[in-house]
């Protein structure tokens, strides 16, 4: 199948500490699931991931937004699923299976939506050179039948969504700077800010560094199930400043005894990192983004120990606190 004929790769996202204020922003919420190109070439409906690979027969619930989109027409927007009101990763990735009855089933079981937040061809028009907000009235116009992601200049706005929207699972806020075309695969004029959450957790184990006993590399962390049990949630490493510190604490916990292990998450690998369980009596504060699969999806930073708190209250609520009065939903937002 030939690759995209709109201007290709997408528009990436810097990624900053804190919104922008000064200089023309607008704001909107960013989406967690897969970046996608909706494109009718002359007819024929495509579906690009943002390396160019074709998505269409993952999602093939989305074919029905082709009757909307005019030949030669393409926008860019993410493909999610939503399921009782927040975004549901987990759920995004099981939709990448080989097996066409699978995606059948799985596309009626959990069907994914298209959210577009910008319009780059419309009937030949090549609206990608023009500026974004000149873009986003063009998309707001045409776009009939399309789900569009709400779209604020008020920077006041934008720290709202940061905080109402996390229940969702929302990966943070994106600023676009006003006034520019259209930039494939460039980060310039586009930031993002995602809120980095902390939980206490249990330390539950470590893994030394590879062929040596003497150096830890990370720490194992775990929370509490409702039945007691001590579930896995991933890592923190230990660098060479505090390694010291570490040890005098966790070392004395080691238990040679113990037969528990854990699975791991890190799709590199541990690289042949030998694991020890130690005592589940201390607990860490950390600092994460986002969870994936019961695990944290990406590495997380050691904040500090918390002598005074109790092991068995670290549980599950530490990452999953049940939503507030004042907390969006998907279709609230939408709305």
């Amino acid at each position: 199948m030939p690759g995209p004929n709109v201007p290709f790769p997408p528009m990436e996202a810097e990624l900053v500490s804190d919104l922008p204020e000064q200089g023309g922003w607008r704001y909107e919420p960013k989406w967690d699931g897969f970046r996608g190109v909706l494109e009718n070439d002359g007819g024929e409906l495509a579906l690009w991931s943002r390396n160019g690979r074709p998505l269409l027969r993952y999602f093939p619930e989305l074919r029905t937004l082709g009757d909307l989109l005019p030949p030669h027409s393409a926008l860019d927007g993410e493909i999610v699923i939503s399921r009782n009101g927040a975004l549901d990763f987990d759920a995004m990735q099981m939709r990448l299976h080989p097996a066409e009855s699978r995606v059948r089933k799985l596309s009626a079981e959990i069907p994914a939506s298209f959210v577009a937040f910008d319009l780059l061809l419309w009937n030949a028009e090549k609206v990608h050179d023009r500026p974004i907000e000149e873009r986003r009235a063009e998309l707001e116009r045409a776009g009939e039948g399309f789900a569009l992601s709400p779209v604020s200049d008020d920077v006041a706005q934008g720290r709202d969504w940061l905080q109402t929207l996390q229940a969702a699972g929302f990966d943070g806020v994106v600023a676009k700077k006003l006034g520019l075309p259209y930039l494939p695969g460039s980060r310039d004029g586009v930031v993002k800010v995602k809120p980095h959450k902390t939980a206490d957790c249990v330390v539950a184990g470590l893994r030394w560094k590879a062929g040596r006993r003497d150096t830890i590399a990370t720490l194992l962390l775990g929370l509490y199930a409702d039945d007691g049990h001590l579930d896995y949630v991933g890592s923190c490493a230990v660098g060479a400043r505090n390694q010291k510190e570490v040890a005098g604490k966790v070392l004395p916990l080691l238990d040679e005894r113990s037969e528990r292990r854990f699975s791991e998450p890190n799709r590199w690998g541990t690289n042949g990192l030998e694991e020890a369980a130690l005592r589940p009596e201390l607990v860490v504060e950390v600092r994460y983004d986002k969870l994936e699969k019961h695990r944290f999806r990406h590495g997380t930073k050691l904040i500090r120990f918390r002598p005074d708190k109790d092991p068995s209250g670290c549980t599950w609520r530490e990452v999953r606190p049940p939503r507030r009065p004042e907390d969006l939903s998907v279709d609230r937002l939408l709305s």
